[in-house]
């Protein structure tokens, strides 16, 4: 994907500043535990096998750091799963149109 189609294709609802993509990157970092530096985890990759590797015990842990730090109720049923963690962006343009905190 080129600068210009990620710039210019449309997000739903509230899409993430930059400050939350950090803060949700270093919380992925610190809830796994990981050796990657937050500041290396690429917005647009994908969290799950390619890209950052996560499994899908790691997704599990993710999303409830994430329902306790953000108020929200992710469910390992939810059909919009694949789309919330594809990347970091989309997880954090979950976050930032769906937190309670």
């Amino acid at each position: 994907m080129s600068m210009t189609d990620r710039t210019t294709s449309p997000r739903a609802g509230h899409p993430a500043d930059d400050a939350l993509l950090r803060e949700v990157a270093q919380l992925v970092v610190s809830a796994l535990h990981l050796e990657t530096p937050a500041a290396e985890i690429a917005p647009d990759e994908p969290l799950y096998g390619e890209g950052l590797g996560l499994d899908s015990i790691d997704i599990l842990e993710v999303a409830l750091v994430v329902s306790k730090k953000y108020g929200l109720q992710l469910r390992a049923d939810h059909e919009d799963n694949t789309r919330i963690f594809a990347s970091l962006r989309s997880l954090a343009d979950h976050i930032a149109a769906n937190r309670t905190t």
